[in-house]
């Protein structure tokens, strides 16, 4: 899992930076409590305006709080854990272009030997500014492709998954055009004892449809017109992902309780972003068709 995540960190800053034409950032770190990392962001590129994969191999011993809200199967005592993973988020200058967040990860308590005491989470999900419905069908159908290589029930299940997570409820609306997600991944898919590779090889196949569900969409939308309304509305939606990741999302309360590089924690936050008061959406625009959407998640497949 660890040689599957950096090598994954390889492959997409690699694309990214060939097509923005800018290089990486990188930050070598050392977490006090075990372990450590490697993130970099590309900021103030010519294409995005702040993209960030970091990777984390870190270990040591959780809070019987962070132990109490972390995953698994079972009841474990022992509060020494060890996980890995990578994360990104990609935020682009255009508003036409959608930004993208993607996380794969292995977590294990104790010594991994107890049932329950491991599990796989993840996933990747679209949040456009301005709705293009074949980019969401795109992105949603290599990522069912993904998970048809293991099981039939995995892309519907896992996309309801994503609906239902990335959801801010204050706002009653989802943050973007979903994809999939999971967590707590440990039943097997065949026999018990085929199991961690048999979810191993269902997750290095979703991190590694991230390139292909992407590019393809950053690469026609990047240099398209667009005007100072259209940045605007792109700013306010930004300020929606700000509220979800720091009031919901599992990952920065997890990386904030552990007491993990803030650096590294908030890299998936935008630059810019904007909080306009009572904004009012003209009927009919495409403003308003993004958020009934957004209201109302559909089957893009």
């Amino acid at each position: 899992m660890t040689d599957l995540v950096f090598g994954v960190q390889d492959d997409i800053t690699t694309a990214l930076a060939e097509l923005d034409g800018m290089e990486f950032r990188e930050d070598e770190w050392e977490r006090p409590g075990g372990g450590g990392g490697r993130s970099r962001v590309l900021q103030e590129g010519n294409i995005f305006e702040k993209a960030g994969v970091g990777v984390s191999v870190v270990e040591g011993e959780l809070s019987e709080q962070a132990a109490r809200q972390m995953g698994g199967g079972g009841h474990i005592e022992d509060l020494s854990f060890w996980a890995t993973g990578v994360s990104l988020v990609i935020h682009p200058h255009n508003p036409m272009a959608p930004t993208v967040h993607a996380n794969y990860r292995y977590f294990e308590r104790g010594d991994g030997s107890e049932p329950g005491s491991w599990w796989f989470g993840g996933g990747s999900d679209l949040t456009p500014a301005y709705l293009f419905e074949e980019d969401a069908e795109h992105f949603h159908r290599v990522h069912k492709e993904a998970c048809d290589k293991h099981h039939p029930d995995f892309y519907p299940r896992y996309k309801k998954w994503c609906d239902e997570y990335f959801y801010i409820e204050h706002r009653e609306e989802a943050r973007g055009v979903g994809g999939i997600f999971f967590d707590n991944l440990h039943e097997p898919l065949g026999d018990e004892e085929t199991a961690t590779e048999d979810l191993f090889g269902f997750v290095s196949d979703c991190a590694h449809a991230f390139l292909p569900a992407y590019m393809p969409i950053i690469e026609r939308r990047h240099d398209m017109d667009f005007d100072e309304g259209h940045r605007e509305w792109q700013q306010m939606r930004r300020g929606r992902y700000v509220e979800f990741n720091l009031v919901y999302d599992r990952g920065t309360k997890f990386g904030l309780r552990t007491k993990g590089r803030i650096e590294s924690i908030l890299m998936s936050l935008p630059l810019t972003a904007r909080w306009e008061y009572a904004p009012e959406l003209e009927e009919g625009s495409e403003e308003a068709r993004l958020v009934d959407v957004l209201k109302n998640p559909k089957d893009w497949l």
